[in-house]
């Protein structure tokens, strides 16, 4: 098993959730900031051009001007999980990953992705957590496909 070092105690190894994931050498306490999600800033149409034949991309958006980040480092590799031990908050255009609760060295880092604008018709969850929605789009975006398959009908 490869395991790359991404400084800061974390490092990309295996993940039974995708292919690599982001864990901590080191204890984490809940509200403390693991790392930032950087990366180029460009805009969505820029980015969906320039990944317009790629099936996985690590875009971030942020703010509300349609912006995204091409994401570039540790927190690229951070998957999903409807029960996640982190979140990200924004904080002057800046994207930072802090964990939820405590965690304990040797744990996969994972936050809830929350996707809203996908083209793809699904985007599968695979964190096989017991309360998996079984999805990575968000509540919202799950309801608003709902509607808006209802309205098709």
């Amino acid at each position: 098993m490869a395991r790359y070092s991404m400084g800061q105690g974390l490092i990309v190894r295996s993940s039974a959730i995708h292919a690599a994931g982001c864990y901590t050498t080191r204890a984490i306490r809940k509200g403390r900031r693991v790392c930032e999600y950087d990366g180029p800033r460009m805009s969505k149409k820029e980015a969906d051009a320039r990944y317009q034949d790629r099936v996985v991309t690590y875009l971030f958006g942020y703010g509300e001007a349609d912006r995204v980040i091409d994401g570039f480092g540790a927190a690229m590799f951070m998957n999903h999980c409807c029960e996640p031990n982190c979140e990200t908050e924004e904080e002057n255009g800046h994207i930072f990953v802090v964990a939820l609760r405590d965690i304990a060295a040797g744990e996969e880092l994972v936050y809830e992705y929350n996707l809203w604008d996908s083209d793809d018709a699904t985007q599968d969850c695979y964190c096989g957590k017991p309360n998996c929605r079984g999805t990575m789009f968000s509540p919202a975006e799950v309801e608003r496909r709902a509607k808006l398959a209802k309205k098709r009908k």
